[in-house]
């Protein structure tokens, strides 16, 4: 028998040394003292030194039934290689995808804490002739062109975050999604909708997540949750009663972290925004956390029946999921450590209800989002089943056939009179909904709205803005590009149809006030001067996006940082600009051969490239241009002589 002493929560430890000596003299209780032998450490894979838990807790892993069978299976499958080439965000892609070689599937790949529910905010490209990533050569370790696990993609189960400081949190995987290296997947053969929820219920317990702990030992090493921890930790055995208790539980919960999401533009849930919610009835967020710490209560008190957990061990499980945890730093490879830092940006960008309102107003300008839905015209579609595959848009979103709020061929313009001016269709649309309208909407959308909606649309560690400003020099003429409607047309069509009648008027004001020479009021010489300088700010970004055009084009299947690389001297927003500007000298070094917009600038280079990257051939339908290597011939071994080579 061996004594411990944990004193890593006290702040005066030399002082807690002391009592704690004092009590062991005294043969006197003190709940900082443990008494435990080593043997029982062996009980779990790698010895954890986890001294504080009970015997009771170590006899689950001699004895009982582990989480993997042969029914139920905790899968990982490798990582793409290269995240940038096959992974988009899901808005970043065509809404629909006709039969083609090439489809968007959602992709489960870690993120936050989010027990129950959690949108899968990315897409990973697949061929599904060649099941596969499309040009996908395998990994160093893995040289398989199909990634491991192939068998059970598409299948419906939980996930969970595999590297996460938050904490450890499963969730519904939809049907028709593919889980990832960071984002595991747990699958049910044969599947059925009870089981996997009440099992979601049990992994989302404190109980389970304790038991998970112990496997991780004393020191918290950057919260890895790997698919082994998971498989042999011990799970319990649910009669009939307490399974359809625990589906219910964790349906509900589902439910109500998914409605957390209807407010989300970028969520698969959206409806409405913020603004909404009192009007339309819908539970509010106090109410929804309220009811999500009870559900949670109930999950966990039945969780540590079915354990069997005792008053300590439900204590310490209610506690921090290893009291022991000591900070230290990690050796982690690269792409690991900015994974484990991106979870942090994977929480919702919480948003003033003002702005958020503001950025549907301008969504449903676009065509992007349905207005009938906030006036009653329209009814809420509902609820979906939990592992209902998620559709290309969301229930707020426009259907397709339907008449939009503004006709208009995917450019708006922040110019005071026009058609297309977005201000005032924003004002507009918030009259139609009977909403409150800012004193300046214009404003708005010149100063604070982009760097909003950037942050919006940020996910994962790509940022996919899908409204485009492009300004003048000093920003006083901004044409606003919707990216979904992007074709090799779009910049031919901002000249024609707004840049040079802009220009035209301009000139004929100029005219007018030149004309008037001396007879100018102070006022006209500051016009006059005013409208000289936007003619040449127009002249300008008219000479550049005809500079622009003939070459680009754009594919969606690039993705958005790609797609607006060459247009990255049209931004104003610095931080957006650099990473466009960045992204651009990329694309010219040959970065991203593999994307459509290479192909269109530099076919040269990559064509030649392709004869010797069967990858790349792959991508851009060349395989005929790649010549296969000849094979090396295998080194003779020296025969050894005398036991020596």
């Amino acid at each position: 028998m061996t004594i411990f002493l944990r004193l890593l929560s006290d702040d005066q430890k030399d002082q807690s040394l002391a009592e704690t000596c004092a009590a062991l003299r005294a043969d006197r209780d003190d709940a900082r003292v443990f008494k435990t032998s080593f043997e029982k450490f062996s009980s779990i894979a790698g010895k954890p030194f986890a001294y504080w838990a009970s015997d009771a807790l170590f006899s689950h892993f001699r004895s009982g039934e582990r989480f993997q069978n042969d029914h139920r299976k905790a899968l990982r499958t490798n990582g793409t290689t290269n995240d940038g080439r096959w992974i988009r965000a899901w808005w970043e892609v065509p809404n629909s995808q006709p039969i083609a070689k090439i489809l968007w599937i959602p992709h489960a790949k870690g993120g936050a804490f989010s027990p129950f529910f959690s949108d899968l905010h990315l897409v990973i490209a697949w061929d599904r002739k060649g099941e596969t990533y499309p040009g996908y050569q395998g990994t160093i370790h893995r040289p398989d062109i199909r990634p491991a696990s192939l068998q059970y993609f598409f299948l419906p189960g939980l996930t969970w975050s595999r590297r996460n400081s938050t904490g450890l949190s499963f969730r519904v995987l939809p049907r028709e999604s593919i889980f990832g290296d960071k984002g595991p997947g747990i699958v049910f053969l044969p599947f059925e909708e009870r089981e996997c929820l009440s099992v979601c219920g049990v992994i989302n317990s404190a109980a389970f997540r304790y038991l998970v702990s112990l496997q991780l030992g004393t020191v918290k090493l950057a919260q890895s949750y790997e698919a082994g921890v998971i498989q042999q930790t011990p799970f319990p055995k649910i009669d009939s009663e307490t399974r359809i208790r625990l589906a219910k539980l964790s349906r509900r919960a589902w439910s109500l972290r998914r409605s957390k999401s209807i407010v989300l533009e970028t969520s698969h849930a959206f409806l409405l925004p913020e603004y909404f919610r009192s009007r339309l009835g819908w539970l509010d967020a106090a109410s929804l956390e309220r009811e999500l710490a009870e559900i949670q209560a109930e999950i966990d008190e039945v969780s540590f029946n079915l354990f069997g957990f005792g008053v300590e061990d439900r204590h310490l499980a209610q506690g921090t999921s290893n009291p022991d945890e000591i900070e230290v730093e990690e050796e982690i490879d690269s792409d690991e450590k900015d994974d484990a830092e991106s979870t942090e940006d994977d929480d919702e960008a919480q948003i003033d209800t003002l702005d958020g309102l503001l950025s549907w107003a301008i969504g449903v300008a676009f065509g992007r989002f349905d207005w009938r839905l906030a006036t009653g015209e329209r009814e809420a579609p509902a609820e979906p089943d939990p592992f209902d595959p998620l559709p290309a848009k969301s229930p707020g979103m426009l259907p397709d056939g339907a008449e939009p709020f503004h006709a208009h061929s995917g450019i708006l313009v922040d110019d005071q009179g026009h058609p297309h001016d977005p201000a005032r269709l924003i004002e507009e649309v918030l009259a139609l909904v009977e909403a409150p309208e800012p004193a300046d909407v214009r404003r708005w959308l010149q100063r604070d709205f982009f760097p909003l909606h950037l942050k919006q649309y940020s996910k994962s560690r790509r940022k996919a803005p899908i409204y485009w400003p492009l300004s003048t020099s000093s920003g006083s003429y901004t044409l606003w590009l919707y990216y979904p409607s992007l074709t090799s047309q779009t910049l031919y069509s901002a000249v024609n149809d707004f840049v040079e009648p802009k220009l035209r008027q301009v000139g004929r004001d100029a005219a007018t006030l030149r004309d008037k020479a001396a007879a100018r009021s102070r006022d006209d010489e500051k016009a006059f001067e005013a409208l000289q300088a936007l003619e040449l700010e127009l002249i300008e970004l008219r000479d550049t996006l005809l500079l622009i055009a003939p070459t680009y084009r754009p594919n969606h299947d690039d993705g958005v940082q790609i797609t607006a690389a060459p247009l990255w001297k049209l931004f104003r927003h610095k931080p957006w600009q650099k990473i466009l500007k960045d992204t651009w000298a990329k694309l010219e070094k040959g970065d991203y051969d593999w994307a459509h917009l290479a192909m269109a600038y530099w076919p040269d280079r990559v064509r030649e490239k392709c004869k010797a990257d069967k990858s790349l051939a792959i991508a851009h339908d060349l395989e005929n241009l790649y010549v296969e290597p000849e094979a090396q011939p295998k080194k003779a071994r020296k025969k050894k002589i005398g036991g020596e080579e």
